[in-house]
């Protein structure tokens, strides 16, 4: 395949206005903070601009001082930039929290048929028994493989192991493999059975991270790469000629979406090469979707797993949220790190 084209420095001060529209955002100590400074620390890895990092830091502390909240499988994912944080300071208190965190996932979090998280948010209005949601992959089973790894603890490590591989059992359709939204275990349905297109982000993006971090030789390094390897193949063939994917995969009427477009990108530029053609539409599609402050448009509200597939189309599109610019800045980090190593 062709090597990528684009401009390296066009594309570090894409990621410079978008961590600084991201600042300017309000959050709270719960998942779009989570995928939102996720992305913040990719772009510091990859940049090394210490300012991110600063910023990050002094939300993080102040939000520490004022307290903080209960937490939720969905809220664990806030996580994710305190292992960074940790791993860049040294800094003690961030790494109690995350183990705070990692503690309540093995301990307090609901589960139900052999240990797979139920998807709970910090809402008491918002309660799913016995579902689980694709989501779940990055909020916590992702954040599992982090501080598993970080850490050397085994418990942790093989229970994001098991969360990676239940949610494939429940939600990876055998036929297409695509990835599900849902899984309702107390009637054995998928619900409204629509394969979303940020919810396979979800999977892909933490997939293809996950394979970094896992030995070769351990069993499930095999398991999760046939599911990311297969899911990738179908999706590279229902990409749009603008080189974005629609917010239901498979539905050409539903509108394209950003964050889940970024995503999956994300995922095809961690293959190498053998996706280049792709992934260099996804290039010139993303971009097309930031403005010129940094905000990252076409990006669907916050999506539950929906009653049918016209509860999807409907999703509002056309406010910035967290996730947009979380998604977004970890493809464009990936894009830099191309540089890298350009033959995959």
């Amino acid at each position: 395949m062709p090597a990528l084209v684009f401009d390296e420095e066009h594309v570090k001060q894409v990621i410079d206005r978008v961590v600084d529209r991201t600042f300017n955002m309000d959050f709270s100590w719960d998942w779009p903070g989570g995928v939102a400074f996720y992305g913040v620390c990719e772009a510091y890895d990859a940049t090394g601009k210490e300012e991110y990092l600063h910023k990050l830091k002094a939300w993080v502390d102040e939000n520490i001082e004022d307290g903080l909240p209960k937490l939720s499988v969905n809220g664990v994912s806030i996580g994710h930039c305190l292992l960074t944080l940790y791993q860049v300071t040294g800094e003690e208190t961030y790494l109690n929290i995350a183990k705070e965190m990692a503690e309540f996932l093995a301990h307090k979090a609901e589960r139900f048929a052999d240990g797979i998280f139920q998807h709970t948010v910090n809402s008491l209005h918002d309660v799913f028994p016995q579902q689980a949601w694709v989501d779940t992959m990055f909020m916590a089973g992702y954040y599992l493989l982090r501080i598993g790894r970080l850490l050397d603890n085994k418990a942790y490590f093989d229970d994001g192991l098991k969360q990676y591989h239940g949610h494939e059992e429940f939600l990876q359709d055998p036929d297409t493999n695509l990835y599900y939204h849902g899984w309702d275990h107390a009637n054995q349905s998928r619900m409204s059975g629509i394969y979303w297109a940020r919810g396979n982000s979800w999977a892909a993006l933490t997939m293809a991270k996950a394979l970094k971090l896992i030995e070769v030789q351990h069993p499930s390094y095999m398991i999760i790469a046939g599911s990311l390897r297969d899911q990738m193949s179908a999706l590279v063939r229902l990409q749009s000629p603008e080189g974005l994917w629609h917010t239901v995969l498979n539905d050409e009427t539903s509108y394209l979406e950003t964050s889940g477009s970024a995503g999956i990108a994300t995922a095809l530029l961690m293959q190498g090469r053998l996706y280049n053609k792709y992934s260099q539409k996804a290039i010139d599609g993303i971009l097309s979707c930031i403005k010129e402050d940094g905000t990252v448009t076409g990006v669907s509200a916050g999506t539950a797993v929906m009653n049918d597939i016209d509860g999807y189309r409907d999703v509002p599109y056309k406010r910035i949220q967290g996730w947009g610019q979380g998604l977004t800045l970890a493809f464009l980090a990936e894009l830099l790190r191309t540089k890298e190593n350009p033959f995959g």
